[in-house]
């Protein structure tokens, strides 16, 4: 039997959490619905801690860098930690040259769906659009294949939502809540920076 999740079981669950949208909705679907196993789920993932941990200030943290065996690829990224000896931590320092390689690797446009410039969304939009309009699909069905299209843009040119390059059975987002359980300190990307000969 399939349990249907409604917007108001994913409201409450998100107001007793503090966890996002799509966490949420995918520990009600594995718990088919039973609010206590969802929760249960979603500490073990890691996500409530997280989630609880992301309102504290982070104001240390490293440079994570990656050069490329060619020396024609290099990425640094900015990754901020609670205190300077979490910064020191071997496991935190490890998780910083990885956030570097796998944005050598997979070139993403912005930490989060929501930070990609305004103007290359709108770039994307304009040329999905077209790419609809020659289908021929009634309005309603090329609305919900525009949409489709620019989620999956977001989600795969986004840093948080793309598999990580070492393990693409989760994303990026996946492994810094990991990494948040395991340290207990709030972590995340301020910004990183990709160059290219």
């Amino acid at each position: 039997m399939t349990t249907t999740i409604t917007t108001e079981n994913i409201r409450q669950l998100r107001a007793r959490t503090g966890v996002g949208i799509m966490d949420v909705r995918e520990a009600l679907l594995v718990s088919d619905g039973d609010e206590e196993k969802a929760i249960k789920f979603l500490r073990e993932k890691g996500k409530i801690k997280q989630a609880k941990k992301a309102d504290r200030s982070a104001v240390e943290g490293m440079l994570g860098c990656y050069v490329h065996s060619n020396n024609k690829l290099a990425a640094l990224v900015s990754l901020h930690c609670e205190t300077d000896f979490v910064a020191m931590n071997p496991v935190f320092q490890e998780l910083a040259k990885d956030l570097a390689m796998h944005v050598a690797a997979s070139d993403p446009l912005a930490v989060s769906a929501d930070s990609i410039p305004v103007e290359l969304v709108k770039q994307e939009q304009e040329a999905v659009e077209k790419e609809v309009a020659g289908l021929g699909k009634p309005e309603n069905i090329a609305q919900g294949i525009i949409k489709g299209k620019m989620d999956k843009f977001r989600a795969e040119r986004a840093l948080l939502s793309q598999p990580f390059v070492k393990n693409p059975e989760i994303t990026v987002g996946d492994l810094i809540a990991q990494k948040i359980g395991e340290i207990g300190e709030n972590i995340f990307v301020e910004r990183f920076q990709r160059m290219e000969l």
